[in-house]
């Protein structure tokens, strides 16, 4: 049985909402020196690549309105895949600087598919 597109929506939503939370009042220093953050934080980014890639194979036409989508499954696969490489400072900056707009655009299409 398929999914419903609004799923992965909601998935990669309450993951990057997840994310926001995990990280409230710390800057790149706390967040360095905090190995459950940075777990937490990764696992949710995972959550949310996968969730969009599946997204992408369900429905296109949804998740071409989603910026940078491939760059977020690439991250993801990063995260999974090159664990051993990954950059804490890059995953934070990632956090700080484009969560944020990719919340606004899932919530923009949750809100359409409605």
């Amino acid at each position: 049985m398929q999914r419903d597109p609004r799923a992965f929506l909601w998935d990669a939503r309450e993951s990057a909402l997840a994310i926001q939370s995990f990280t409230a009042g710390m800057n790149a220093a706390t967040y360095a020196g905090n190995p459950m953050a940075q777990a937490a934080v990764e696992r949710k980014f995972e959550v949310i690549g996968e969730a969009l890639n599946q997204l992408a194979k369900l429905d296109a036409a949804v998740a071409a309105r989603i910026p940078d989508l491939p760059q977020i499954v690439a991250f993801r696969n990063q995260l999974i895949h090159g664990y051993a490489t990954v950059n804490v400072g890059t995953v934070w900056n990632i956090t700080q600087s484009a969560l944020p707009s990719l919340i606004d655009a899932v919530q923009t299409l949750l809100d359409e598919l409605e």
